[in-house]
């Protein structure tokens, strides 16, 4: 399987990551890849910027050096009934939203309580996708909520950086990916990049994949047609790369 856009990415502005956009961009291009998603860390993250810098990525290019730079972010989710940490009138102007949990910004809940977080998020309009739902701390009901993205039209991610970084994720993602099989759902395949040298850097994910024979036609950006596609839909945004 072979995948053609990076779609979670961080830059310098989450401090805590280590690139600039043209060195991601640099990496991208170098490993073949159409497109990658600009997903800094929003705002109740430590060190995290703040609203005018998503605001304000309306001043990138769509298109640099040939790459299809996505305008994103990543929210946190901040309780267990779906907030996160950037408003509407911020949300309206980017065209990839994650939404995930992290402990300096919402404390792992009982399995009821998580569930409950990942169902509320996935009724905000802006969010399109559900980050590194392997960790264990945050455990939650798969089945439930993969029947609610479905019902959603929204996705998942398959964060290979989570097979080594977040206890648990392993197995979990597996049995999120085997559900995600069983019900038709498509997901994203990202690396999580807090490094340019880790663009593209999707392994762990895709040897979990290939295991479970998971479909190829499931992944959006396995194939540049259903990506450009995917992304077409949820921006309103056409591109011809």
């Amino acid at each position: 399987m072979n995948i053609v856009a990076d779609t979670h990415c961080h830059t310098i502005a989450s401090t805590h990551a280590y690139s600039t956009i043209l060195e991601l961009v640099a990496e991208a291009k170098k490993k073949n890849l159409i497109a990658i998603a600009i997903t800094d860390h929003a705002t109740m993250m430590p060190g995290a910027p703040q609203e005018w810098h998503f605001s304000c990525l309306r001043n990138l290019p769509h298109i640099i050096n040939g790459v299809l730079v996505l305008r994103g972010a990543e929210v946190n989710i901040l309780d267990y009934d779906g907030a996160i940490d950037l408003e509407p009138h911020v949300l309206g102007k980017l065209n990839w939203v994650i939404a995930s949990y992290h402990t300096p910004c919402c404390e792992p809940g009982s399995i009821g309580q998580n569930t409950r977080g990942w169902l509320s998020v996935l009724e905000n309009a802006y969010v399109r996708v559900l980050g590194h739902m392997g960790a264990e701390s945050y455990a939650f009901d798969h089945e439930k909520v993969i029947k609610k993205l479905k019902e959603t039209d929204k996705v998942l991610e398959i964060n290979s950086h989570s097979f080594t970084a977040r206890r648990g994720s392993a197995e979990n993602c597996r049995d999120i990916a085997l559900l995600c099989k069983k019900y038709g759902q498509p997901v994203v395949v990202s690396s999580d990049a807090h490094f340019a040298l880790e663009v593209g850097e999707f392994s762990h994910a895709l040897a979990m994949l290939r295991e479970i024979d998971f479909p190829e036609e499931l992944v959006l950006n396995a194939d540049k047609d259903r990506f450009l596609a995917y992304f077409e839909k949820v921006s309103g945004l056409k591109f011809d790369l």
